[in-house]
């Protein structure tokens, strides 16, 4: 066997060696998307009243991916543990932040109205930025919405703390308006789940950077 011939079969293996390496590495699983699809499932128009006493509708906050929560100022149990969650994720997500929209709708918009709404961002030290809470809507359209629209629940119930009872869950929504995920960032026995923050992390970098990609060309 000559050298060249020698020569060639290394570059060959080292090749093969290398596609084998690349086939190894996992390829993240596209997203899914929940709902009725025979029936497009997709966000609805809306109309609320922003903290600042504004109105905003989905264009305002449209070729943007949305996580969503709905809380209530008043709620002491898993309430703060989702803003917790939310206020970190806004922190952790800043090279995102053009890109990404937080929407926090009162299921009690008696009592939370936009000046309420302004004092708890101020309280809380929440940029507010890309994150918005929204208010001005009857009370039972608000929890339309969440169950129907969001997949999360929402609901008027005497016997909880509040008066109210509510998932602690966020839902992602992606620019096209379609509901990707639903994750529970509370546990049953009222902690943050890190699992499913995790998740949720992992499934928003995907859709921003598939989303930011497809927009930009693929450049």
């Amino acid at each position: 066997m000559n050298k060249l011939t020698i020569l060639l079969l290394l570059v060959l293996s080292f090749g093969c060696e290398e596609k084998q390496e690349a086939s190894s590495e996992k390829i993240p699983e596209p997203l899914p998307y929940l709902g009725d699809m025979g029936i497009d499932h997709s966000i609805p128009p809306f109309k609320f009243l922003n903290q600042d006493s504004i109105w905003k509708t989905n264009d305002d906050f449209k070729n943007k991916v949305w996580v969503v929560e709905f809380f209530f100022t008043t709620c002491a149990s898993i309430c703060p543990i989702m803003k917790k969650q939310m206020h970190r994720l806004q922190k952790e997500t800043l090279n995102w932040k053009n890109q990404l929209q937080l929407l926090s709708f009162t299921i009690n918009p008696s009592n939370d109205s936009p000046s309420v709404l302004k004092k708890y961002a101020v309280k809380n030290k929440i940029s507010t930025n890309n994150w918005v809470f929204l208010t001005g809507v009857a009370e039972a359209k608000v929890h339309e919405l969440g169950i129907k629209s969001f997949l999360v629940h929402a609901g008027k119930d005497e016997a909880e703390a509040g008066g109210y009872a509510h998932s602690g869950g966020f839902t992602l929504v992606d620019k096209s308006g379609h509901v990707r995920g639903v994750y529970q960032i509370t546990t049953p026995d009222g902690e943050a789940d890190e699992k499913e923050y995790q998740r949720l992390k992992l499934d928003l970098n995907n859709l921003l950077n598939y989303e930011y990609n497809i927009s930009s060309g693929g450049n």
